[in-house]
């Protein structure tokens, strides 16, 4: 049987599985990694400890599914930086995280250029990327001097691991995760000149840049037990809109976890940053490079594990389902769940939770209906700027993550939306997308559509009633986040 090993290396772990040809996963293993936490707000991993855990499931994987994959796909936490010795391997200092914030005044700093940083990478300067990370690593020690003479290689984790698995012979990266590091050109589609030169990166210390589907080397012996072609690579958030099918222009996907990821695909129109969106790079069905644009609602599920954790109102986030449907209406209820400030499209750091709306006769079910309410609410309100920057047609809206798994919130975000929302049956898309990315380029399928031909969606039409309804509703929840940014402001 032909299949493809896709490993899937995260923030908390990695994850590896066999996907078959006909799309079964024949085996499945995981490592968890350990977080460091060396001051307050620094976050590092170990690389080696990644490297080492890396190879322990994907070696686990294989072995149970019993046969040799024909190719390896690799996606990855993206934003997370490696600087590491090409002599020898070894990492010079633990990765530094993309939750890190190390950096925070020197981006603070870089106000003047923030304007040419968004115009060129698309992004806001935030220590989530990798540019500032790398300073900090090369002004440690002398390692800026080593890499301008060659002797260090940097790489956000997809590059540590392809380096490794290829016993050091291959330092590449692909235009997904280059375009998180805040020193790629979406212009030029390589690596800036100008950038480099604004944060003190030599270009010697940088990897190559490829395509997310084509072959860049074989793993050895010595890593795997088998020397297979890796021909798949991209970054978590781009391997999971692959995985959906989401290639064409104006195909979108919502990831709902403890917050939520919105990522629009919009082909070749460059869409310009702004309104709190990020202007980034995705694949197209052959994994070659497209736009797209990404926004992150900071609070999704975590809203739920509120209520049960914070206020002991439920005792499993699977209760929510019975009862919002307990409810004919939300009553006038709404949660704004700015627990950690407000993103896009309102950018309110200073914004704190919001309820509106309660009387004498509020329930439990009315909280745990708003809760639920809230993620369809801003999900629209992010697709909305999306759809008028991106410029594309947008009929539909592909979606995983755990709260997925609530039918109520899925039927109620269609009808918010207006247009179908599709859940797919194997819920590990990202790492589906990295399977898919790899064996499009060996073969496995020849095309995208026979890659999701095994796939089954589960659809949610917009109801005539219900959407009428939800448009009523929305009204209500943009006057409640106006009250909450009004709180906000209020000094």
């Amino acid at each position: 049987m032909t299949s493809v090993l896709a490993i899937d290396q995260g923030t908390t772990g990695t994850t590896c599985l066999m996907i078959a040809q006909d799309g079964r996963v024949l085996s499945r293993a995981y490592r968890e990694i350990t977080q460091h936490y060396p001051s307050p707000g620094w976050v590092e991993h170990d690389a080696h400890e990644i490297l080492e855990k890396t190879l322990a499931a994907a070696r686990e994987a294989i072995a149970a599914a019993g046969e040799t994959p024909k190719a390896v796909g690799i996606t990855n936490q993206r934003e997370t930086i490696v600087l590491w010795e090409r002599a020898t391997g070894r990492a010079v200092h633990r990765a530094i995280v993309w939750q890190d914030r190390r950096t925070a005044e020197r981006c603070e700093a870089l106000a003047p250029h923030a304007a040419f940083i968004a115009e060129h990478t698309g992004l806001v300067t935030d220590p989530y990327f990798s540019a500032t990370k790398l300073e900090w690593l090369l002004a440690q020690h002398n390692h800026a001097e080593r890499a301008a003479r060659g002797e260090l290689a940097a790489g956000t984790i997809d590059s540590w691991l392809v380096w490794h698995l290829t016993g050091g012979t291959v330092h590449v990266t692909d235009h997904t995760n280059a375009s998180r590091t805040m020193l790629y050109d979406l212009g030029s589609r390589d690596w800036s000149d100008d950038l480099r030169a604004l944060f003190s990166v030599p270009r010697e210390v940088l990897p190559r840049i490829v395509a997310s589907s084509g072959e860049v080397g074989h793993t050895t012996m010595a890593t795997l037990g088998a020397v297979v072609p890796i021909t798949g690579i991209a970054g978590d958030q781009q391997s999971a809109l692959y995985g959906q099918g989401g290639w064409r222009a104006g195909d979108g996907k919502n990831t709902y976890g403890t917050g939520a990821f919105l990522l629009l695909n919009t082909g070749a129109h460059r869409p310009a940053p702004g309104s709190g969106l990020l202007t980034t790079i995705a694949c197209d069905e052959a994994g070659q490079p497209v736009f797209a644009l990404e926004a992150s609602i900071f609070i999704a599920g975590a809203a739920v594990q509120w209520l049960r954790d914070g206020l002991g109102i439920i005792e499993s986030s699977r209760e929510t389902e019975q009862m919002a449907r307990s409810l004919d209406s939300n009553d006038g209820v709404y949660f704004v769940p700015a627990l950690v400030g407000l993103g896009a499209p309102d950018w309110e750091p200073n914004a704190r939770g919001t309820i509106v709306g309660l009387t004498r006769g509020t329930t439990a079910a009315h909280m745990a209906r708003a809760a639920l309410e809230a993620m369809a609410y801003a999900t629209r309100d992010v697709l909305g700027d999306m759809r008028t920057q991106g410029q594309v047609a947008f009929d539909r809206l592909r979606v995983d993550g755990g709260a997925t798994s609530n039918d109520w919130l899925m039927q109620f975000q269609a009808d918010v939306l207006g247009v179908p929302v599709e859940r797919p049956d194997l819920v590990e898309t990202t790492a589906l997308g990295a399977a898919g990315l790899a064996g499009r380029a060996v073969g496995v399928w020849p095309s995208g559509e026979q890659f999701l031909a095994s796939r089954r969606f589960d659809r949610f039409v917009p109801s005539e009633n219900g959407a009428q309804a939800a448009s009523l509703a929305y009204a209500g929840w943009r006057r409640a986040v106006r009250a909450a940014l009004s709180w906000a402001r209020d000094r």
